[in-house]
């Protein structure tokens, strides 16, 4: 498909009927559902609790799990998917991208038998909605180097510290924090809702992603059941490895606010009249639109490679790294020219695009800054690593 089409190369031609299906039906679901409500929401920086239900019915959540409920789905669909939720809304491909990937990818990879079966299905429901707690106030980029602490006291862990920047921290059920051991090893701990001294506090002040809650939370003396303890997680190691997995899904959000960006600059320098004719007519317009198109594309070719290569297993953290820091960069670059092709327009909520440029903000920095991701790029590339400061040896 060639054209006004963001497929330039009909990349969809890759791709296997089942994953053009989920796609579509996202498409369509967003286009329905998202796209005429969410300004509002994002305006007056509120969740939209009326869309859980409705994404539960989608029966997306989980994305590449099997079984418990979840959809199984190849790393390309669930790409597709992320792509698309970025695409209606950044906030919402946040919600989904914590609770379907870092929480629930958290359990299916770190958790028994016993606690996937406890918590995945109600989670696939979206009956019960999950956070991941890694961040904290002094540690974003050196996460390593976490001071929440957790004690063993009798059949119970006992966790103190605080946390920040956590998507769906203040509604969620079940919130796994990452916390440091007395044997100096970082556990994940399932804090279920309504455990005393778990305090979460929604912050509020953000320029971006403004529909979709982030809390700073503070543990005092949170008592965990040491059921609740992520069974085959032993050091950051584990963390990472749920990082590494997850992270090719931000380089397809970064995709779908960069092809919704294109989409609606083309349509308005089409729509658009100045001096006499369409301004998609002017050579500077043009050439805006055939540069953004070009990022676009090699960024779709980009996340489908890699998308293959996770469904064979041979996706490394180094090239999911790659993938964001390419894609963040471009999709910003991207979504600054559709803002400059929508002119003043493009400061107004009423036409999108605003929306996208304050939220591809976030999205270049969450899940590993652009420096961090070219840190880990070029460690595999050179075989030296130049992330300072970092101490040797720390479990």
């Amino acid at each position: 498909m060639t054209g006004s089409s963001p497929d330039f190369y009909a990349v969809e031609e890759l791709l296997e009927p089942e994953e053009i299906e989920i796609r579509d039906r996202v498409r369509a679901f967003c286009e329905k559902e998202v796209t005429p409500v969410v300004n509002e929401y994002w305006e007056r920086a509120e969740f939209p609790f009326e869309l859980v239900p409705k994404i539960a019915d989608l029966g997306i959540a989980g994305g590449t799990i099997e079984g418990y409920g979840c959809p199984g789905m190849s790393n390309v669909s669930a790409g597709l998917v992320a792509a698309e939720l970025a695409r209606a809304d950044g906030s919402v491909g946040t919600f989904n991208g914590v609770h379907s990937f870092l929480a629930m990818q958290s359990i299916a990879l770190l958790g028994s038998e016993e606690q996937r079966e406890r918590w995945l299905p109600e989670m696939a429901r979206l009956e019960k909605i999950g956070a991941f707690g890694l961040t904290e106030p002094a540690h974003g980029s050196d996460a390593v180097a976490l001071e929440t602490s957790a004690r063993r006291d009798g059949d119970v862990y006992v966790l103190d510290g605080r946390k920040k920047w956590i998507g769906n921290g203040s509604i969620a059920d079940y919130v796994i924090i990452w916390a440091r051991g007395e044997d100096g090893a970082v556990g994940g701990y399932v804090v279920e809702k309504g455990t005393p001294g778990y305090t979460a506090t929604v912050m509020t002040g953000k320029t971006a992603l403004r529909a979709v809650w982030q809390a700073e939370i503070s543990l005092d003396g949170v008592r965990v059941p040491a059921e609740n303890r992520l069974a085959n997680c032993h050091s950051f190691k584990d963390v990472s490895g749920v990082l590494d997995r997850t992270r090719y899904t931000v380089a397809w959000r970064a995709l779908g606010l960069a092809t919704a960006s294109y989409e609606l600059a083309l349509a308005h320098a089409l729509r658009r009249e100045q001096f006499g004719s369409p301004i998609a007519g002017f050579q500077l317009v043009q050439d805006k639109l055939a540069r953004m198109l070009a990022e676009i594309t090699s960024m779709q070719l980009m996340c489908w490679r890699l998308s293959k290569l996770a469904d064979t297993g041979r996706m490394t953290a180094a090239m999911a790294s790659l993938a964001k820091m390419n894609h963040a960069a471009k999709a910003r670059a991207i979504v600054a020219d559709a803002r400059d092709i929508l002119g003043g327009d493009g400061i107004l909520l009423d036409h999108h695009v605003a929306r996208h440029h304050a939220d591809m903000e976030a999205i270049f920095t969450f899940e590993g800054t652009d420096s961090v991701q070219a840190l880990i790029v070029g460690r595999e590339i050179t075989g030296l690593s130049a992330i300072s400061g970092r101490k040797p040896n720390r479990p």
